[in-house]
């Protein structure tokens, strides 16, 4: 199930990318699955469809999904595949940690937090 926070400060495409990798890192979905048309995705999540069209198109653009004319969109199931939802999700959490550093955490504390995950 795709969550999406709409009182975020993170863009409602940027979201829907991290729950559909999200998704895949859980095995919710698996590869060469079908996902759900631009027009279906947009409905079901009250959101425009050229939201849900941005976040396909950059998730194609990594690798992570792919479309096949005629057919719909898919999660894509290889390692290349893989290894780009690997790196989004190694970005995200670089981010959080600059984040965080900046805010007052030191680099020790950080690694404390992971250790005790």
């Amino acid at each position: 199930m795709i969550n999406l926070d709409y009182k975020s400060s993170v863009p409602i495409y940027e979201q829907l990318i991290n729950e559909i990798i999200r998704l895949k890192a859980l095995g919710a979905i698996s590869g060469n699955e079908s996902l759900p048309s631009v027009r279906t995705l947009a409905m079901k999540l009250s959101i425009n469809p050229n939201t849900v069209q941005r976040a396909y198109k950059w998730l194609e653009e990594q690798g992570i999904i792919y479309i096949a004319k005629g057919k719909g969109t898919f999660l894509a199931d290889d390692e290349e595949s893989e290894k780009a939802a690997k790196n989004v999700i190694k970005n995200n959490f670089l981010s959080a940690a600059k984040k965080a550093n900046s805010l007052g955490l030191t680099k020790e504390e950080l690694i404390e937090i992971i250790k005790n995950l």
